[in-house]
């Protein structure tokens, strides 16, 4: 696992024609901005800058804006089959270096993404999942998923919570086998939070 600020050719998000990054603002900017606008008001309550919560502590020396703790797969109409779940933290909250991710998925199961994560330090706009699916050096599957703004996490909400829509594993003799892919959290000012190899079998 990595943060960097660099994006791989095969990770670049699409590019939204004629948008434009606002210029940046620290949360007391923010808090200090138009109070009748009504549309900014509703726009800074998204982000929980309205709310009287008190802004959780972070470790010092902990310089990461955006923590991700686990990543899970759910199947929501097989609760017969356990979520895989991978925490990417520990009790400490501490990142887990070098974890390998590996696992297996049933084919033709009905599968859920699900993220938890963290904001820290200062607001995050237009952060966006990306990954890359491979097998045999070829690309498969491309994902680009929109998450949203947030402002650093508070004691009423101290974790985000991102749920994917429903997927279908693939199934047959061909779609069997091993995957590699590759997952990234990516910021309007693409900057790369973190950088997350992985991979994955399709078994019968």
């Amino acid at each position: 696992m990595s943060s960097t600020n660099n994006i791989d050719d095969d990770l670049v998000p699409e590019q939204v024609e004629g948008y434009h990054v606002g210029e940046k603002k620290t949360i007391d900017e923010y808090n200090k901005l138009d109070a009748e606008d009504e549309s900014l008001a509703k726009w800074k309550a998204s982000l929980g800058l309205s709310s009287t919560g008190t802004q959780l502590p972070v470790k010092a020396g902990d310089n990461r804006k955006v923590v991700v703790t686990e990543l899970s797969l759910e199947f929501p109409e097989q609760p017969n089959l356990k979520p895989i779940t991978i925490n990417l933290e520990d009790s400490q909250g501490n990142t887990i270096a070098n974890k390998e991710i590996k696992f297996e998925i049933k084919e033709k199961s009905i599968y859920q993404l699900v993220i938890k994560f963290k904001i820290q330090h200062e607001i995050i706009t237009g952060l966006k999942y990306l990954h890359s699916v491979k097998r045999g050096g070829i690309r498969v599957d491309k994902v680009e998923e929109p998450l949203g703004s947030y402002a650093p996490n508070t004691n009423e909400n101290p974790i985000y919570v991102k749920k994917f829509t429903e997927v279908e594993a693939p199934s047959g003799i061909i779609a069997r086998g091993n995957y590699s892919a590759i997952s990234k959290f990516i910021d309007d000012d693409q900057n790369v939070h973190l950088s997350l190899p992985w991979s994955f079998a399709i078994v019968k």
